[in-house]
C-alpha cells in the first residue's frame, strides 16, 4: 500500500514509462490518493472534457478522505514547521493522511516532506 502524491500523477497522465515502471517494482496492488491529491490534480482541468478525462482516470485509485485526526495531525504539523520550513498547505495535509494511514508517500519532490519526522517517502 502506497499514498501517491499529485505530481505522481501527473507523471503518469503524461505517460512517463519510468515512473510506470517504478511503480510496478513496488508490487504494490492497491494504490491510495488523499482528498487534497484528487483536487490538487483536478485543479488542472481545462475545460469539461479535461475534467471527465481526470475523473475517470482518478477512479481506479482508493480515495482517502479528510477526517478529523488527519486534520488535527495536519494541525500540528503546520505549526511546527510553518515558519521554518514554510510548507505547502496541500503538502502538509497529504504527508498527514500518509502518518496516519501508516503508509509511504512516493512523491518526486522529497524535499518538501524530509523534514516530517515518521513519514516514509518513496
Amino acid at each position: 500500500m502506497v499514498i501517491f502524491d499529485t505530481n505522481i500523477l501527473i507523471e503518469i497522465y503524461r505517460g512517463n514509462d519510468a515512473v510506470k515502471r517504478h511503480i510496478e517494482s513496488l508490487g504494490v496492488s492497491v494504490i491510495y490518493i488523499s482528498s487534497i491529491t484528487i483536487a490538487e490534480f483536478l485543479v488542472g482541468a481545462k475545460d469539461k472534457a479535461d475534467l471527465k478525462r481526470f475523473e475517470k482516470l482518478l477512479d481506479v485509485y482508493t480515495h482517502l478522505p479528510l477526517n478529523a485526526s488527519i486534520t488535527e495531525i495536519f494541525l500540528n504539523l503546520f505549526r511546527a514547521y510553518s515558519l521554518s520550513h514554510r510548507p505547502a498547505i496541500a503538502d502538509v495535509l497529504i504527508a498527514a493522511t500518509a502518518l496516519y494511514y501508516d503508509m509511504p508517500l512516493y512523491t518526486h519532490n522529497k524535499k518538501h516532506f524530509q523534514f516530517i519526522p515518521g513519514l516514509r517517502l518513496i
